[in-house]
């Protein structure tokens, strides 16, 4: 005799299944219980399946739904040809990117508001710190030491602050965010030019000895994915 046994889907095939079925609700509910029990019996999911899977109920499912923008970013990059521009413009255009493949501006919005709540601002600040580094790392960052850092954290600034310009503008295609986007890349390269003289200048020099040794003892995380916005173990 042969038994049959029902093969249970794996949890992301459910989160993407709840994830689904809850953008249809976030727009006039949030990322609220009310969301995650409409999302349960849309997706025909047993609700104690559906609770294993996301303990926090909508606020998991706009954590995946964050994670999910990083990798249809990611896709998109691997597909870009960007032979010719600065570095710079590479940044600008991968942070383009990230916000372009958002098919629901009011899903952040409402995911925003979420993650400004002191209770979720922690994971608010590790899933940018995760956009950020992916994108670092998709535009082959190599830096091992206290750069690893300040580039992610410089970048991270400009990304939220672009966020919000983002999720207010109304020209037309964006235009005016990615101006705004500019901007700050540009304030960015001032700064960076900026402490490169300071570095430069023999005057300053003795002054720099100790940050400078005391920078160099800073190094990047290795093959570790419990720190802020780790997308895996770093190769």
């Amino acid at each position: 005799m042969t038994l049959k046994h029902d093969t249970a889907p794996a949890a992301d095939d459910v989160v993407n299944q709840l994830l689904d079925a809850a953008l249809m609700h976030v727009p006039f509910d949030g990322w609220s219980d009310a969301t995650f029990a409409a999302a349960v019996s849309d997706a025909g999911v047993d609700r104690i399946v559906a609770d294993a899977i996301c303990p926090r109920g909508a606020v998991d499912l706009a954590v995946a739904y964050h994670k999910r923008g990083d990798a249809l970013m990611l896709e998109q990059l691997a597909a870009e040809d960007m032979t010719g521009l600065r570095f710079r413009d590479k940044i600008a255009r991968a942070v383009q990117l990230r916000l372009e493949v958002i098919d629901d501006k009011e899903a952040v919005r409402r995911g925003t508001t979420l993650f400004s709540l002191p209770q979720y601002a922690g994971d608010g600040v590790k899933l940018v710190w995760g956009t950020v580094d992916a994108i670092w790392t998709a535009l082959g960052d190599s830096s091992e030491d206290i750069n690893w850092y300040t580039k992610r954290g410089t970048l991270s600034g400009v990304y939220s602050a672009t966020v919000l310009y983002w999720l207010g503008d109304d020209s037309l295609d964006h235009q005016a965010t990615w101006e705004f986007l500019d901007r700050r890349i540009d304030n960015v390269m001032q700064f960076e030019k900026l402490k490169a003289k300071v570095q430069s200048n023999p005057l300053l020099k003795p002054l720099m000895v100790g940050p400078n040794w005391l920078a160099q003892q800073i190094r990047a995380p290795e093959a570790r994915d419990d720190l802020p916005g780790s997308v895996g173990p770093r190769t």
